[in-house]
């Protein structure tokens, strides 16, 4: 087990962001992390990178994350965080080689295992055709991408990934969930917030659906992803369908309250 969860709560001023919340994660699973704006994803995620103080209990790969020094807990969880403005002028080989520095003592220079990281990380997210240019003066999709090749080359057990697909234009949002699912096939374990269903129901393994800080539902997308349970957590009508690459799921209205 990569992740433990058990009765984690959090509070921001006089309201329960997260409550009472448990739950796992396997070696090599995409864990797609749902739920309307306010349900606590982001706070939940800052919570196991340790950057949201809080009740209860994690386990990173068999560690307390809040018992390690900053450095151990980089070795062990990567994070992409929602907000993702690069604003120093730096290449993007060398921000993404930013994704090592947790593995190598300072002032040392890059190793053949640093090197074969990035380059795989490039790869990984489709830019190596970008590793010369100016990170900052990317458009913001590229920036996305580049920024996810950074967490990527941090090869930790458990990368933490929050709403990587935003800003994305169609192709590279599938881009990015194969290379998410590639990287859990190497034995990686990845969570991820989504808030298209479609990509979530195509490309997670599970889904944990928070609503008000708690967890709705979990389970397999097509167990999760029903139509009441959808109204009930969204407030939205959706269509449901099946095709030959999974659940297209479909929100077409509101739900009259």
């Amino acid at each position: 087990m990569v992740l433990s969860i058990i009765n984690l709560s959090v509070k921001l001023g006089d309201q329960k962001a997260v409550d009472n919340l448990s739950f796992d994660m396997n070696r090599g699973e995409v864990v797609g992390l749902l739920g309307p704006n306010g349900a606590g994803k982001s706070t939940l995620m800052r919570a196991i990178t340790h950057l949201q103080l809080h009740d209860g209990s994690i386990s990173i790969d068999g560690k307390d994350p809040a018992a390690l020094s900053s450095n151990e807990r980089a070795r062990l969880v990567a994070y992409l965080p929602q907000t993702r403005t690069i604003g120093w002028r730096i290449t993007v080989r060398d921000l993404v080689a930013l994704g090592r520095m947790p593995f190598r003592a300072f002032g040392t220079r890059e190793s053949a295992t640093d090197r074969e990281a990035i380059e795989a990380a490039l790869e990984l997210t489709d830019t190596q055709h970008l590793a010369s240019r100016i990170a900052s003066e990317l458009s913001g999709g590229e920036q996305a991408r580049v920024l996810t090749a950074r967490a990527v080359a941090q090869t930790t057990p458990l990368m933490v990934a929050d709403e990587p697909a935003s800003g994305l234009d169609p192709a590279h949002q599938i881009m990015l969930m194969q290379a998410l699912r590639r990287l859990a096939s190497q034995g990686r374990s990845v969570l991820v917030s989504l808030h298209d269903l479609t990509l979530a129901a195509r490309w997670c393994d599970r889904v944990v659906l928070l609503d008000k800080g708690s967890v709705a539902d979990e389970g397999r997308p097509d167990k999760v992803f029903t139509r009441q349970r959808l109204a009930t957590v969204y407030g939205v009508r959706t269509q449901i369908a099946h095709s030959a690459d999974g659940l297209v799921i479909t929100p077409t209205d509101l739900v009259e309250r």
